[in-house]
């Protein structure tokens, strides 16, 4: 075997060995970038979820609490619209026995056997 030859072969795995070397790397990047692309959407969706807490789904402005008939409820003061939690609906239409919003609450909230 020449002289010539055996750097043809040695530039040959050289090169072949910095191909795999790139290969990883990339492949290694890519793996980064979307760690990091993923981190970053769930962080700017813990950022809108905070930016929204308390916040009136109508205007926007910040929610107030209030008491209505012993329930805490969220009142909005730029539309007025009130927000009701879960159950609180319930407990209202409990209060109530005549009226239509009495009549809506018991068609929405039926009582369970």
């Amino acid at each position: 075997m020449a002289a010539n030859e055996k750097d043809r072969l040695g530039d040959k795995l050289h090169d072949v060995e910095k191909a795999r070397e790139d290969i990883y790397f990339a492949e290694r990047d890519r793996t980064l970038v979307e760690q990091l692309r993923r981190s970053k959407e769930s962080g700017d969706e813990a950022a809108e979820k905070q930016a929204a807490h308390m916040r009136c789904p109508k205007c926007g402005e910040r929610l107030t609490q209030r008491h209505l008939h012993g329930i805490e409820i969220e009142e909005c003061p730029g539309c007025h619209g009130i927000w009701l939690d879960q159950g609180e609906a319930e407990k209202i239409g409990r209060r109530e026995t005549e009226g239509w919003i009495a009549r809506w609450l018991r068609t929405e909230f039926p009582k369970s056997t």
